[in-house]
């Protein structure tokens, strides 16, 4: 006979095999995208498979917290599951770049149900002396998933096959299907509620619009084109007409009244510029360790092992300290290790050993790994059962929005600062592979930089390492700004033994 405590154990590994599976997809698809590419053609609509996917992903989470806090957890829960898992077989049998973008779309339905939704169902089953732990696992696995994403795409890619990318993800999804469906029982009494169609509309709407204006502005089109200009303003239009809808709606995806809270406001905050920061050492250090020292994808998403090392031990120690100090304590150990973290990165050259850019990547990783889970309990921190989807939701929309914004604006950055220095030494010069003044992602291969001599590509290898240097120097931004909203978010904690608390039935959704 199975006992109370085994279900509650199996809804947790449920829970953590479906946040796996929904986090790690993107990191693991943008690895095999070159092989992609190679054998689905559209090179110039290649942007649309990352793209749609977080497109979905973003604009579901804020309307599946809402209806979470309505219906019930688990069914939402089980529907993402289940829209994830037909996106994903779906992709895996694509034909053209644009019928895998379109998959890529269905799965992000998916995801965006899956994410928030899991750690709302922590704070529904679990008591609070166990939250800290419990969230502490859940950000080891987005932690995780983040650095073991690529490398498991390079490997699947090069020894398997790219189709193979996708259909993982069925026994995963299955396993979790099972577990939830079986032992996950809620206790949630539902009641009825108006839905917010016209804050979700235009919440999608927006959402799309500046999602493909950021994607596709100075790549297919100018800046200054019609194409993106207008998809800015249908951004602007649309977001200022949600707002305006959030203030007249009975019961509002986005409630304004949540952001009174100052813990709150400032945990989102923290969450999109650490978002911002971090997702550029996930993006960068393999391109700099392949451009740089050379090797394969393989090699260099092993390299990235020590990252997610140092974020899964963040993330399990800020878990645990939770129930003993502030959130905002909590959160400045982190940025005491994240931030000088960012800016040892931004040291980089040719000349670093390898073992020093290791040490740099285990300060930053770990730094980064507290607010995986701290802040996913930080935005729900006291908020009643019928406000934790929303809350939770909101945090995760935040921290992708962050990353989203920081895969866009560093990329530019660091695209026109390397074209800059290639352009002035090698413009109108014969010898060089094609493509490989405008592309940093040419010199990656092992066939081009044999093709290239020596001299030529030590010029090169300094010029990214320089661009990429120069970019984790912006991202001091971000990463220090975040430091201001650590300080503004206050001395909340979780409060163990609280008057009044009695804990929940295993396996039930209810406190």
């Amino acid at each position: 006979m199975i006992t109370k405590e085994s279900k509650v154990n199996f809804v947790l590994a449920g829970l953590l095999l479906g946040l796996l599976m929904a986090s790690m997809d993107n990191t693991i698809v943008a690895t095999a995208m070159g092989t992609i590419v190679g054998e689905l053609g559209g090179l110039d609509k290649f942007v649309w498979v990352t793209s749609a996917y977080m497109v979905a992903t973003m604009a579901g989470m804020p309307i599946f917290g809402k209806l979470s806090d309505m219906y019930g957890r688990k069914r939402f829960y089980v529907f993402g599951l289940i829209v994830f898992l037909l996106g994903s077989i779906l992709c895996g049998t694509a034909n053209s770049i644009v019928e895998l973008s379109i998959y890529r779309a269905i799965q992000g339905i998916g995801g965006g149900a899956l994410m928030p939704i899991a750690f709302t169902i922590i704070f529904d089953v679990f008591p609070p002396e166990k939250r800290g732990k419990m969230t502490g696992l859940f950000g080891a696995v987005f932690g995780t998933s983040s650095v073991f994403g690529p490398l498991l795409g390079a490997y699947i890619t090069e020894y398997i096959g790219w189709h193979w990318i996708f259909y993982i993800n069925v026994p995963i999804g299955a396993l979790s299907l099972y577990f939830i469906s079986v032992y996950y029982k809620e206790s949630l009494e539902h009641r009825k509620q108006s839905i917010d169609w016209w804050g979700a509309i235009t919440l999608v709407g927006a959402v799309v619009s500046l999602m493909f204006s950021l994607e596709l502005g100075g790549n297919q089109y100018a800046w200054g084109s019609v194409q993106i200009l207008g998809l800015l303003t249908s951004f602007l239009v649309l977001f200022l007409l949600f707002l305006w809808i959030e203030t007249k709606a009975a019961e509002p995806i986005l409630s304004f009244a949540m952001f009174k809270r100052r813990l709150f406001a400032a945990s989102n905050a923290v969450a999109l510029l650490y978002g911002a920061a971090f997702i550029i050492s996930t993006v960068y250090l393999p391109i700099y360790i392949q451009g740089v020292y050379g090797g394969s994808a393989t090699n260099s998403g092993l390299l990235l092992t020590p990252m997610m090392v140092g974020s899964v031990v963040g993330s399990q120690l800020g878990g645990m300290l939770t129930t003993k100090i502030s959130f905002r304590r909590i959160m400045l150990i982190s940025a005491v290790f994240f931030v000088p973290g960012i800016f040892l990165l931004s040291t980089l050259s040719p000349e670093v050993p390898r073992w020093l850019v290791t040490i740099y990547m285990i300060l930053t990783g770990f730094g980064v790994g507290f607010s995986f889970s701290v802040l996913g309990m930080a935005v729900i921190h006291g908020f009643d059962m019928r406000q934790r989807g929303s809350a939770s939701s909101t945090g995760s929309f935040f921290r992708s929005l962050g990353m989203t914004l920081g895969i866009t604006i560093f990329g530019i950055v660091q695209r026109n600062l390397f074209e800059s220095d290639m352009k002035n030494a090698f413009a109108g010069q014969s010898g060089l592979p094609e493509g490989i003044v405008g592309d940093p992602r040419a010199i990656l291969t092992p066939e081009t930089r044999a093709a290239i001599p020596s001299p030529i590509l030590d010029q090169i290898t300094d010029f990214l390492a320089s661009s990429i240097a120069h970019t984790f120097l912006w991202a001091l931004v971000p990463a220090g700004l975040a430091v201001v909203f650590i300080i503004l978010m206050g001395n909340e904690r979780v409060q163990v033994n609280a008057t009044g608390h009695k804990e929940p039935n295993p396996g039930r959704g209810g406190s």
